[in-house]
């Protein structure tokens, strides 16, 4: 395909259109966005710091801060000290982790659906080839705006 303007315009299409679906799931679990994605990072059970998930998810650090205090009062999270380090681990509650997996267990399910026909489609190359789109992307973007 050459014609890269068109390339780019399908991907963002489908980009936004994964963005809407994740969102329709938030909105139908009754919760907000930002906290399904603060559930699905601890979903994996291994430590975050909110410094990590803003940095990894591109989420503002008042955004994670607000998620954080309204899961910590609704009794999912609880916040640990770091060793050698000002940051907090991130930790679900036995609490937030049943609920962590009957708000994301759908979200699973229909993501093993569509990942394991997509690779069946297109191999595992799939993903690394989203991957190094995102870090071109980002390349391409730091290094226009350190010359503006």
């Amino acid at each position: 395909m050459k014609n890269y303007r068109e390339a780019n315009y399908r991907l963002c299409l489908a980009m936004n259109k994964c963005d809407e679906l994740y969102y329709q799931i938030a909105k139908n679990t009754h919760i907000k966005e930002n906290t399904l994605w603060l559930l699905y990072v601890l979903g994996d059970e291994k430590e975050h710091s909110q410094k990590q998930i803003c940095e990894e998810w591109l989420m503002p650090r008042t955004t994670l801060n607000t998620v954080v205090k309204e899961c910590i009062n609704d009794g999912y999270i609880i916040l640990s000290n770091q060793q050698h380090s000002k940051e907090k681990t991130i930790s679900l509650t036995k609490k937030g982790k049943e609920f962590a997996e009957k708000v994301l267990k759908p979200v699973y399910e229909i993501e093993n659906d569509v990942m394991k026909k997509v690779i069946e489609e297109f191999s595992e190359d799939f993903i690394l080839a989203y991957e190094r789109y995102a870090q071109y992307f980002e390349e391409a973007y730091k290094k226009r705006n350190r010359t503006e």
